[in-house]
């Protein structure tokens, strides 16, 4: 009989396109529930858009009830106001999952930690981490825009991380976060190993 241990819900935010993925970890196996992401590029209002992300990620959190939440940490740009968007819309996406469930457990991680754990590369694409994904998952994944793939690709990290003993004991929250912890700078073959078994699944750049 599956033993469904927990949900993971993984979040990637923006201000013109909100990525999600959801897994469940039945027999301390990752599978696939549900991804796509929120499309706010049509909403002009800055306040608006807040409130929708708001209501939007309180819905799916309601919906699929997870019990851990991963958000990619905002990266910092030259940009300061593109940075200062991308934080008010992970603040408020944070409250709505914590408004959702009084429960839930939340975690951050930094872009380039959620590509090593996903690919074995700090510096993967878009379009490396979708294929990587669809291989742990077993799916065929097709998104019309690699947002959603993104979101999926944060809960896989979560996952990845804290199922992870050695690493779970070497690395605390703020190292974490920050990208910094053992298995993080010791890297990984994994994307390399899945590049020789899965030649045709690559997009060259």
């Amino acid at each position: 009989m599956a033993e469904v241990n927990k949900r993971i819900m993984g979040i990637d935010p923006g201000t013109n396109y909100m990525g999600y993925g959801i897994i469940e970890i039945v027999n301390g196996a990752p599978q696939a529930l549900v991804l796509g992401d929120i499309d706010l590029h049509k909403i002009g209002d800055a306040h608006q858009k807040l409130r929708y992300i708001f209501e939007r990620v309180q819905s799916l959190a309601r919906e699929y009830n997870p019990s851990e939440v991963a958000f990619e940490s905002p990266f910092f740009g030259t940009n300061v106001q593109s940075m200062l968007k991308l934080g008010r819309a992970q603040g408020v996406a944070i409250a709505a999952v914590l408004s959702a469930s009084e429960g839930i457990s939340i975690a951050e991680y930094a872009p380039s930690r959620i590509k090593q754990a996903i690919t074995g590369r700090g510096q993967a694409s878009k379009q490396q981490i979708a294929a990587m994904i669809n291989s742990m998952l077993k799916t065929d994944y097709q998104p019309r825009r690699l947002d959603a793939t993104d979101g999926m690709a944060v809960a896989l990290c979560h996952w990845l991380t804290t199922s992870n003993t050695l690493t779970r004991l070497t690395a605390g929250d703020k190292r974490k976060g920050l990208g910094g912890d053992s298995k993080a700078r010791k890297g990984s073959s994994s994307w390399e190993k899945f590049v020789e078994s899965n030649p045709d699944r690559v997009t060259k750049q």
